[in-house]
């Protein structure tokens, strides 16, 4: 097959690792994902992560209890660095080679994230799992994902979620919920989608990265996606 997208940076949030629980770490899950992700690495196309940390704590909900803001999103920092190593044993146990890089120094565990290496780690063929956000507070890991894909000169942005796409409300919730297939990145602000915060989208929308949104648990919707094929919504122009 083809590749349209010869390196992509995937934003997987840290709900999609939690499988049917929606907490913690899902074993099946993980393994299932990182096979899929296993073949598009053998396929030749170079893969950068980012890895949100919802499945074990979230700050925006911590600092709207009381705790304070910056605190809180440290401690989700710290959650997807977990995550990230539980996605890095997970692809090495496929034949994988992977580096976990973090915005947080905490070399015992991860390399440090330096954008000159983590480019060489891709062009040697190894999966750069980047955690711990931009490593400040305020700033979500989808304003991570953008930074981290025009850092590595990603060709695209693939956000992995559990509907096939953006729609105009929830479908989980809506049954009446109409699917976009093409959108731009004004109409994702002017609409409010939510597919990721406005400064994310914006910053996408300054340097022309292309975003596609897919179905994670759709078998092979990576490939597709990596492939170019019409697979959920894909976000670019205006």
């Amino acid at each position: 097959m083809e590749i349209k997208y010869p390196r992509v940076l995937l934003k997987l949030s840290g709900e999609a690792l939690a499988g049917p629980d929606k907490f913690g770490i899902d074993a099946q899950t993980i393994t299932t994902v990182s096979e899929e992700l296993a073949e598009v690495v053998n396929m030749g196309a170079e893969l950068a992560m980012v890895i949100g940390g919802g499945n074990i704590f979230r700050g925006v909900s911590a600092s709207s209890s009381g705790m304070d803001r910056a605190s809180a999103d440290y401690m989700g920092m710290l959650a997807t660095v977990m995550n990230a190593l539980a996605v890095q044993d997970s692809l090495e146990n496929q034949g994988i080679t992977t580096r976990v890089m973090t915005a947080i120094s905490m070399r015992e565990v991860a390399e440090p994230y330096i954008r000159r290496r983590a480019i060489r780690h891709l062009e040697k063929g190894r999966v750069v799992i980047c955690a711990a956000g931009t490593g400040n507070p305020y700033f979500t890991t989808d304003t991570a994902a953008a930074l981290r894909a025009m850092e590595l000169k990603a060709s695209a942005i693939v956000k992995a979620t559990r509907v096939d796409g953006i729609y105009d409300k929830d479908p989980e919730k809506a049954p009446d919920a109409v699917k976009f297939d093409r959108l731009t990145y004004i109409e994702v602000l002017q609409k409010k989608l939510g597919v990721m915060d406005s400064a994310a989208i914006s910053l996408c929308m300054d340097n022309h990265m292309p975003i596609v949104v897919f179905d994670l648990f759709q078998r092979n919707n990576i490939k597709k996606v990596v492939c170019g094929e019409e697979v959920g919504t894909v976000v670019q122009g205006g």
